[in-house]
């Protein structure tokens, strides 16, 4: 049996990318398998459950996004001008303000991220965890953002307009255009930052998961499980 699995490793180290394709395919389904099936699907979910819960998590405590320049809400292109403006005529206290409470909405969205993650990741099949294993570094973000975005967007959009009236952006936001649109010369502006956010958020929570992907694919030391260091083992010399 040791002599099968360290000539099994020698393979693996040897073959082309479509070599091995063939090999995962060709993997042993029974339980008493070393990598068999369910292995590098629960590998594949592991890796997918860490970065939520090591990354997204981070993104719902104070200033998860704010101070995070990787994930930082900035100020859609239409609103940029106003920024200036404000800074202009000596008001940069409040359009400081109007771009904190935009990532706030986010902060306090995101939590309602989790509960679909984890529905995702548990419908994972095999052959959806041979597809990512064999792919980029970021192929089991792509593949949870395939299978939540819409939902996602479905569940944030409401959360974060009422995120909005719980964080005071309404009202801060109702004040910035305002007085931006009572400035002589300026060309009135009314922007669906409800969407905009939303939009920005979701973008920010699989940023991060994609962040953990990346290093359990690439260091060792993040694969904090046997079952991460075995399955992560067969892409490593892909």
């Amino acid at each position: 049996m040791i002599k099968k699995i360290s000539l099994a490793i020698c393979v693996l180290f040897i073959v082309s990318c479509a070599e091995l394709q063939q090999v995962v395919n060709q993997l042993p389904t029974s339980t008493e398998g070393v990598l068999n099936n369910e292995t590098i699907a629960n590998g594949l979910k592991e890796a997918l459950d860490q970065g939520i819960e090591k990354q997204v998590s981070k993104l719902t405590a104070t200033d998860g996004f704010y101070r995070n320049e990787l994930v930082k809400i900035l100020l859609p292109e239409d609103l940029q001008k106003v920024d200036k403006t404000l800074r202009d005529i000596g008001l940069g206290n409040l359009a400081d303000e109007g771009l904190k409470v935009l990532n706030r909405a986010a902060e306090d969205a995101v939590a309602e991220a989790t509960p679909i993650f984890v529905n995702a990741v548990k419908e994972m099949s095999f052959a959806d965890a041979k597809n990512i294993l064999l792919g980029s570094n970021d192929a089991a973000t792509t593949y949870l953002e395939t299978k939540t975005n819409t939902e996602l967007y479905s569940k944030f959009n409401p959360v974060i307009s009422e995120s909005f009236k719980k964080v005071g952006a309404d009202k801060i936001w109702s004040s910035i255009i305002t007085k931006y649109n009572s400035i002589p010369l300026t060309n009135n502006v009314n922007p669906d930052l409800t969407d905009y956010v939303t939009e920005e958020a979701l973008s920010g929570v699989y940023k991060m998961i994609a962040v953990e992907e990346e290093e359990i694919r690439t260091k060792y030391s993040s694969r904090t499980t046997d079952v991460l260091k075995k399955v992560f083992a067969l892409q490593d010399k892909k």
